[in-house]
């Protein structure tokens, strides 16, 4: 008999790592409708991330996103020749393959893995994948100060 993995989010990670305390204080990044309806983030800065993280790193990781996001929506010849093949075989292509935009999504999910790894836990930040709320924002988790130095607790 098989069994399920339980399959874990970004904040079961981040509670794994030692901070016992559930999150502080929670911002999110709407977004961007002025140049229609693709998926963008603003990229203004929010004022309750002075003195935790600086604004370039901030403005580099809604960038990468928004630059992801775009590539996503893309319409190319490759993207074409997929959606005609898959049209072909009855949809079967995708049993078998991502589409690009699926592609897209698990790079972005990386991309927020590897950034909250490196620059946001460090600063008792976290943030959630936007697929988890449905492209409309990008949630930022802020944790006390003192979450994000407590060590691993060892059970």
């Amino acid at each position: 008999m098989a069994s399920k993995k339980k399959q874990t989010t970004p904040t079961d990670d981040f509670s794994a790592r030692g901070a016992p305390a559930p999150p502080t204080q929670k911002v999110f990044i709407q977004r961007d409708y002025s140049e229609g309806t693709q998926v963008k983030f603003q990229t203004k800065f929010p004022s309750e991330f002075e003195g935790k993280i600086e604004r370039e790193k901030f403005e580099y990781t809604i960038n990468t996103l928004n630059e992801v996001y775009a590539e996503a929506e893309k319409m190319s010849c490759s993207s074409c020749c997929e959606g005609c093949f898959a049209c072909l075989t009855a949809y079967l292509l995708y049993c078998c393959s991502d589409t690009h935009f699926e592609k897209c999504l698990k790079k972005v999910a990386k991309f927020i893995i590897e950034q909250n790894e490196r620059v946001y836990v460090p600063r008792g930040l976290l943030i959630i994948d936007p697929v988890e709320r449905g492209l409309r924002v990008i949630e930022i988790c802020i944790f006390s100060d003192n979450a994000a130095s407590t060590p691993a607790r060892s059970n």
